[in-house]
């Protein structure tokens, strides 16, 4: 009996003593709480729906894309090549803010503690594999970012915008986290295996940056955020100003190198634009130089290891000599003295005795009643910070109905087509009804004006409208989604030449009902959608994603037959 209790204690301190060597570190827990609650809505990743909540429209402070089935809020990147190509709006002042805003606050702290993506690269670099370490290549290639934010985020998305041809092209062309979260996340989900023909060549690309970035990130720490990120690049800006990160005490620094030889990132000094801040050389510093920047403003720190770490001459502990040998009195001052006091060492000499008393009482800061207060300040905020995340996950997945939890109801071909009546904007009065044009066939296209495919497709749909205008009716409904929403839809319109035209350009909303009709037929968040429906009101065709003219013609000619 003895010997089984003495197996079943010794179970469990090899079970505490495994913890402790593998329990994750304060920026773990920060990294994984960070990607929880910008992914909160766990219910589209089985329902294969895109989020478009009101929180859609707040960007979250990494990198972490729109089009994540488990994401409620858009990527501040990919939120300012859209603000961008629509640079004749406020919407580019706003992003620029939020930026603005979030990096002098931040800095790249959000790189090191708040970023998914950084995550996902550090948990890869903890696979055992031969390592590649930083080197003056590295360090070369680490400005290659600066060159796609120039390029892939400003150039071409304000060179597209002026042919009304919007191209946020970081995220078209390279973004691994649009391709992990926005498309293989949506793909794998069997609800979404109609979206299959969307893929093509572009895809192929895109997964394929997607695989060499994450084998690079087994073998190299962090290669997408050191040699891609634009993102970081434009934290890396405000990593001076930033009212958090490390920085060094100049006086207290030997230069003796070991933070940068430390260091993962390709940095020439802790702190400058290269620096992620997550504080790993702190510990490393002999001469404990490198503090954090921003922190006295919660917890004063460093008043506290002042009052600790006095040092005490060491003569003051040895007994004095005998009258007949006395040596000359060792004066302290009386600050000296207050501290062997509250240290508990034995009595200075009588001159520094006097030179306290000469003074006047100074009160000595009570010690435990700081330490005291730090902890209860640590557990209020870790309290407050579980109760925003349970607070969240629950609101998304269970009170928050912007995505139904089920796509079965969606209506599909062969189901009989809903009358609907939406607002046209060509004018308030004037709205377009199912009901009004009962015998022909009739072509739904969803779209929004800053959806590159959208815009290809419809100067042929066009051509489709003009040439079967007996026999169709072609209407184009502009998404509801609040994100996607433009208040200049109508200008756009207009420039285009679009409004005098056969389709009808409506508001996708239901007048009488006040819902989407484009949830109604089973819309994935992935624009454009195209629906055909016969003259019986009977849906014949419907296709996610850009369709050319010669299927949708094909399309309509099916219909009439």
């Amino acid at each position: 009996m003895k010997k089984a209790f003495k197996s079943f204690c010794d179970f469990f301190k090899r079970a505490g003593l495994w913890f402790k060597n593998h329990a994750p570190t304060r920026r773990r827990i920060i990294q994984l709480y960070a990607a929880l609650l910008t992914n909160a809505n766990i219910k589209g990743l089985f329902n294969g729906r895109i989020y478009t909540g009101a929180t859609k429209n707040v960007c979250v402070p990494g990198l972490n894309c729109y089009s994540c089935p488990s994401t409620v809020g858009a990527c501040p990147l990919g939120a300012l090549q859209n603000a961008l190509a629509s640079s004749d709006t406020k919407t580019p002042v706003y992003i620029i803010g939020i930026l603005a805003l979030l990096g002098i606050m931040l800095g790249r702290t959000i790189c090191g503690f708040l970023c998914p993506t950084g995550l996902l690269q550090d948990l890869l670099y903890k696979i055992k594999t031969p390592k590649l370490k930083k080197s003056r290549i590295t360090r070369i290639l680490s400005y290659f970012k600066y060159v796609l934010l120039i390029v892939l985020v400003i150039a071409l998305p304000l060179g597209f915008m002026l042919k009304d041809f919007p191209l946020p092209a970081f995220c078209k062309y390279i973004c691994p986290s649009g391709t992990l979260g926005g498309a293989i996340l949506l793909l794998i989900n069997p609800l979404n295996a109609d979206m299959y023909g969307m893929l093509g060549a572009l895809f192929t690309w895109k997964f394929v940056v997607l695989v060499v970035i994450l084998a690079a990130s087994v073998m190299m720490y962090r290669p997408f955020c050191r040699f891609i990120c634009p993102l970081g690049a434009i934290y890396g800006f405000f990593n001076r100003l930033a009212l958090l990160g490390v920085k060094v005490e100049k006086d207290k620094c030997v230069d003796c190198g070991l933070c940068v030889a430390h260091c993962k990132m390709d940095v020439k000094h802790v702190g400058d634009h290269e620096c992620i801040n997550c504080g790993e050389c702190i510990p490393v510093c002999p001469t404990k130089a490198i503090v954090w920047k921003g922190s006295s403003i919660f917890v004063k720190p460093n008043d506290t290891e002042s009052q600790l770490a006095v040092k005490v001459p060491l003569t003051n502990f040895v007994k004095p000599l005998p009258s007949s040998q006395t040596a000359p009195v060792q004066e302290i001052s009386a600050d000296m003295a207050d501290m062997m006091a509250i240290e508990g060492a034995p009595s200075p000499a009588p001159a520094a005795q006097a030179a306290a008393a000469a003074r006047p009482m100074v009160k000595v800061p009570n010690i435990r009643i700081g330490l005291k207060a730090q902890r209860v300040l640590k557990i209020v905020a870790a309290s407050l910070a579980a109760a925003l995340l349970i607070g969240a996950i629950i609101y998304y997945n269970f009170f928050d109905v912007s995505a139904p939890l089920n796509l079965h109801s969606a209506l599909k071909v062969g189901d009989e087509c809903p009358q609907f009546t939406v607002q046209a904007y060509t004018g308030e009065s004037d709205k377009f009804s199912t009901a009004e044009h009962e015998g022909d066939v009739l072509v739904i296209n969803f779209w929004y004006t800053t959806c590159g495919p959208c815009i290809e497709e419809l100067p042929e749909f066009i051509e489709l409208a003009e040439k079967y205008s007996d026999e169709t009716t072609f209407v184009a409904l502009h998404s509801s989604d609040p994100a996607l929403i433009d208040d200049g839809v109508t200008e756009f319109l207009e420039r285009k030449g679009w409004l005098d035209t056969e389709i009808v350009f409506a508001q996708d909303e239901d007048q009488e009902s006040g819902m989407s009709l484009y949830e109604t037929f089973g819309g994935k968040s992935a624009y454009p959608m195209t629906i055909v429906v016969d003259a019986d009101g009977i849906i014949s065709a419907t296709t996610q994603g850009k369709w050319s003219g010669e299927k949708l013609e094909a399309a309509i000619l099916e219909a009439l037959n």
